[in-house]
């Protein structure tokens, strides 16, 4: 039967989580009667990351992987996993084990009466720093863009594949895919999600390499918005003459 529901997990240097985590997703995916896909997009990681997700993948076929032959960012393998799956309903969540696979059913469900549903993150299991960071980020974001939303670097995110028609691909994309699809005209919801301390591996982010990226990307993303195409109503010529 054709995939309804594609979750896609971008992974880099994730060894370690990747048979914890596609375990944890199919026992919480066990009692959906919708055809479902995981899809792991490995960022060419220099460790045993792609031999973790071919084990994986052995073990339940429901399980995939993407491997990129270059490491290219965050944004890019989230899009290589859109992309390179099937599902009209999309999940996405880090896979650092952080983000809790048993919040995804929750916000699928939603989708009947919405677009797109976005994680955040309560009771953040971060740094100080970290959250500081962000609390700033989301100040510069609300007044440049105009939308608010609370955790806009929440991974873990349900939305209807509709929802992100028309977007393209750039690097930063993850960062900014709820305001976009907002700024679209969609149905958008962020929820408080449970959010769990990192067991294994390490953190590929920290304050110092994305403040500058933030910036140049939130001047990008806000000339993008500015410059919009808004809606227009057509009058039909050949509408009028049959009147």
């Amino acid at each position: 039967m054709p995939v309804e529901i594609s979750i896609v997990v971008p992974v880099f240097n994730e060894q370690e989580n990747i048979a914890p985590l596609a375990a944890e997703l199919v026992r919480v995916f066990a009692q959906e009667t919708r055809p479902w896909e995981i899809v792991l997009v490995d960022d060419a990681s220099t460790d045993g990351t792609w031999s973790e997700i071919l084990k994986s993948q052995s073990a339940d076929p429901r399980v995939r992987g993407l491997r990129h032959q270059s490491n290219r960012g965050q944004s890019a393998a989230v899009w290589t996993g859109i992309t390179g799956s099937e599902g009209r309903f999309l999940c996405t969540l880090d896979g650092d084990l952080q983000n809790d696979p048993a919040e995804l059913p929750r916000m699928l469900g939603m989708l009947s009466d919405l677009d797109f549903v976005s994680g955040r993150r309560a009771h953040r299991q971060d740094s100080w720093v970290r959250k500081m960071s962000s609390a700033v980020a989301r100040s510069a974001r609300s007044w440049a863009l105009g939308h608010d939303f609370a955790d806009t670097g929440c991974a873990l995110r349900a939305f209807k594949r509709s929802a992100i028609a028309g977007l393209f691909p750039f690097n930063g994309l993850h960062r900014f895919l709820p305001i976009l699809v907002a700024a679209g005209g969609n149905r958008c919801l962020e929820i408080p999600v449970n959010h769990r301390p990192r067991v294994a591996g390490v953190s590929k982010y920290g304050v110092w390499n994305r403040v500058w990226r933030g910036i140049y990307d939130l001047v990008g993303v806000g000339w993008c918005l500015r410059r919009r195409l808004a809606p227009v109503g057509v009058a039909d010529s050949r509408t009028s003459q049959s009147r």
